[in-house]
């Protein structure tokens, strides 16, 4: 699971809090919308469709600013699908997560067409506004901070502080891979309790794909974890738990027909869920591949 992609499940999480805080005010109603949009399958594990009372807000997480097509072209694609498709205003905000020197560009320029968007800077906001709001606490360690490590103390205490029923175990599971853009993962591993991070389906994901927590130089390592995990409790036990924590109980048929599954398929299958948006996906998906 990718930094970006784990930002987005957050804001599927707390959409009420990503858009309090884009929006600088307290927002009463607000829908996830599929990515999907209709001229070309879009499901960029970095965008997000929130609908509010009168307009949709597209939010983009970027680790870095090199893609293609360039951002300020994708931000303009996106804008138009998505207006299409809902004919609805669409303020868009695109969250660059790791600090850099480079110019980040905020608009799109050609004959006749200029296009503008928003950028955040994650490592220039106040940390504060974070830290108190639930979905934005695994944002906070990469906010601005005079003394960084003090900053992720914090957040590990505040995180602690949230009852196990309010999703305690997966905000520190967040809030331990995102840290991961600016700490070294031993000092994470100190100090991220991972026998309660086991509890969270998005730790288990994160075994499952053979990521550790923490940079580039640890993911051979994360892999060697995975493939052990793996071992132990089972692809399919794995996929089961996924599914579940996303769907709820699914039917017995289709249940069956995963359990029959390849290991090889099963694999497949634990990618492609965390795209998955509704039950259907998951029928349709067995119906494309495992017929």
């Amino acid at each position: 699971m990718s930094f970006d992609n784990v930002c987005k499940r957050l804001a599927e999480i707390y959409p009420r809090d990503f858009a309090a805080w884009l929006l600088g005010e307290p927002v009463a109603e607000v829908e996830v919308l599929k990515t999907e949009l209709s001229r070309e399958p879009l499901r960029a594990d970095s965008l997000i469709l929130l609908r509010l009372l009168d307009s949709i807000l597209h939010v983009e997480f970027q680790t870095t600013l090199r893609s293609k097509p360039p951002l300020p072209l994708r931000m303009l694609d996106y804008w138009v699908q998505g207006y299409r498709r809902y004919e609805a205003p669409i303020e868009q905000f695109v969250i660059v997560l790791t600090e850099t020197d480079e110019e980040i560009a905020t608009e799109f320029r050609a004959s006749n067409t200029w296009h503008r968007y928003n950028v955040i800077k994650l490592w220039e906001q106040n940390p504060e506004a974070f830290l108190a709001s639930p979905g934005l606490l695994p944002l906070a360690a990469m906010t601005r901070a005079d003394q960084p490590q003090a900053l992720l103390k914090r957040v590990i205490d505040r995180t602690m502080e949230m009852p196990p029923d309010k999703g305690r175990a997966e905000l520190i599971s967040c809030a331990a891979i995102l840290a991961g853009l600016r700490f070294d993962k031993e000092l994470i591993k100190k100090y991220f309790p991972e026998d309660l991070m086991q509890e969270s389906v998005i730790y288990q994901e994160i075994i499952q794909r053979g990521i550790l927590l923490g940079r580039e130089e640890g993911r051979e390592e994360g892999r060697e974890e995975g493939r052990e995990e793996g071992r132990e409790e089972g692809k399919l036990e794995v996929v089961l738990r996924q599914l579940a924590h996303r769907f709820g109980e699914i039917a017995p048929d289709t249940r069956a027909r995963v359990e029959k599954l390849s290991a090889s398929l099963l694999d497949d299958l634990g990618e492609a869920l965390l795209d998955f948006q509704n039950e259907s996906d998951l029928p349709d998906w067995l119906a494309r591949n495992a017929e």
